[in-house]
């Protein structure tokens, strides 16, 4: 039944694909042809049904009907009118099977085809019905009323059965008729919803060609087996800088892939689109791609795609060309490094001479005058020495067992002239005698940076705290200010080179923001690592953590 109905519905909805007048005459069709071989056949077997008046009129009828239904433009009518072709059928039947009387038997049965077209219309299910009933009893009945002047029931009843046959026909077409329908209108349904889909699927590709098309950033998707399933514009470019001399195409495995030194080959197992399809996840990892002059820095990062039950189907790789923030950033160290070489020996040469001249008798005036300009080209010699740190890259650290305890009471001797100076206390909470591994000449540099940046930034009245504390495998120590403070953002970057916050350049505090990141190179070249907390209007505590066993990194003991 279901395939009679998925049959049936298929060939509805090519039915309903043709014009009104079509779908009149297809359906109006199998009448008057039924009806014009039963005129062929009675000409030859039975021709004493053509003397008969009714049989003539029943085949004109027929006829006309036939006509008038091609020529009837039926789009321009209202839907649903044609339904008075199956019903006017009814009378050019009746008259057939009048004229037709006993010598061709079965006439009546042609009223089945207005009444399939009545009940399979879907129109009027209860008038459909009713003239299915009416119809045929009519074909009956009345040639029984206009003969005999006393019909009794006998007569009604002899023939009934083919009524009720062909109403029964028609219910059962009605039933199949409307299934037929609803499977048609959730086809429809299924149809515009598949349809809206994949018009929205191929917005949403367009927009993601244009998209990925348009951004400065190479990206490649790969799935689960390694094969390239999405290739932007920007990607291209960057394939074709990597391929090797002669060649037009090339996999991965034979791309010119360096180290960020740019002259070690990356092994095939460590490039990036495999490590992606093995799985891992990275970010920011530097490679240079191609040779000579053409050799460009890429920033690779990889995210692994999964299906809905969580299982890796493939990984998407962006390649981010920072060649000229390298080449920018290369450029700015080694200007750095010149300038801060240049600027030293005459610092030197000038503390030398200062140092004399204090030394001798001057009158105060002149004495005074001599101390400023020393604490200045003090000041401006640390500034020296902090961007030569900065550019050397990575301190030279020697840990020894030391005592902490001294290395701060040094560095807070140091600073506690500047301290009074701005009229902040510097509080050393550090117990005497604690014991550490770490390089007390490279320690003492992160104690007054530290102590430099608290002071710099505490209002007069405020205190400053060191703190140290014995952890298992490891020496946690803070520095605590009641400074300005920092926001969540600028915390996130107070150990980046010449970071300074915003709230710091409009109050129009000096530095150029390079102590805290020399302050962090140390402090991971001792294996240890620092972070800060902070609060605007609150403070600013920088917490520190420094192995206390060699080879053990900060919090793996215990």
């Amino acid at each position: 039944m279901d395939n009679v109905l998925s049959y049936l519905t298929f060939n509805t909805r090519q039915f309903h694909e043709m014009s009104m007048r079509a779908r009149v005459l297809l359906s109006l069709a199998p009448l008057p042809i039924t009806v014009a071989l039963m005129a062929i056949a009675t000409i030859f077997l039975h021709p004493v049904v053509w003397e008969r008046a009714a049989y003539q009129w029943g085949m004109i009828l027929t006829a006309a009907i036939l006509l008038f239904t091609a020529v009837i433009p039926w789009d321009k009518l209202p839907y649903g009118l044609f339904l008075i072709v199956p019903v006017a059928s009814f009378i050019p039947i009746g008259l057939l099977r009048f004229g037709a009387d006993i010598e061709v038997l079965g006439v009546g049965l042609l009223a089945v085809f207005p009444v399939l077209w009545l009940c399979a219309s879907g129109l009027h299910p209860r008038f459909a019905l009713a003239v299915s009933l009416l119809g045929p009893l009519a074909i009956i009945w009345v040639p029984v009323f206009l003969q005999d002047a006393e019909v009794n029931p006998s007569q009604l009843t002899q023939s009934a059965l083919l009524p009720v046959i062909i109403f029964t026909i028609g219910v059962t077409i009605r039933v199949m008729t409307a299934s037929m329908m609803d499977q048609q209108r959730a086809m429809e349904e299924k149809d515009h919803s598949l349809q809206q889909l994949l018009q929205r699927s191929a917005r949403n590709e367009r927009l993601l060609n244009a998209t990925v098309n348009t951004v400065d950033v190479g990206l490649l998707a790969i799935d689960a087996d390694g094969h390239d399933i999405l290739f932007n514009r920007r990607q291209r470019e960057i394939h074709r800088i990597g391929m090797p001399p002669g060649r037009e195409d090339a996999p991965e495995k034979d791309l010119l892939l360096f180290r960020a030194d740019g002259i070690t080959p990356i092994p095939e197992d460590q490039r990036p689109a495999i490590r992606a399809v093995r799985g891992e996840t990275y970010s920011d990892n530097l490679i240079r791609i191609g040779t000579g002059e053409n050799q460009r820095v890429l920033s690779a990062s990889a995210r692994v795609m999964l299906d809905e039950s969580g299982k890796r189907e493939g990984a998407v790789v962006a390649f981010n060309d920072v060649t000229t923030l390298v080449n920018a950033l290369n450029a700015k160290e080694e200007f750095v490094a010149m300038v801060s070489h240049e600027l030293r020996t005459p610092l030197t040469v000038i503390v030398g001479y200062l140092e004399i001249m204090l030394d001798d008798d001057l009158p105060p005036e002149t004495k005074t005058g001599l101390t400023v300009i020393s604490r200045n080209v003090a000041r401006l010699r640390r500034l020296v020495d902090d961007l030569l740190a900065a550019a050397s890259g990575a301190p030279e650290v020697s840990p020894v067992t030391a005592d902490l305890g001294a290395t701060v009471a040094e560095s807070v001797a140091v600073m506690h002239t500047r301290g009074r100076e701005a009229g902040v206390e510097i509080v050393s909470e550090v117990p005497e005698g604690m014991t550490a591994r770490f390089d007390p000449a490279r320690m003492g540099q992160v104690f007054d940076n530290l102590l430099s940046n608290a002071i710099k930034y505490s209002p007069s009245g405020g205190t400053v705290t060191i703190r140290a504390q014995r952890m298992p495998g490891s020496v946690v120590c803070e520095v605590e200010d009641q400074g300005m403070g920092m926001s969540p953002e600028d915390s996130a970057e107070v150990f980046s080179k010449f970071f300074r916050t915003s709230a710091v350049r409009q109050a129009a505090i000096p530095g150029v923001g390079l102590g805290l990141a020399i302050v962090r190179s140390i402090i991971e070249e001792h294996g240890g690592r620092i972070h800060c907390r902070s609060e605007l209007g609150r403070g600013t505590t920088f917490i520190f953590e420094l192995p206390d066993i060699p080879g053990v990194e900060p919090g793996a003991a215990g």
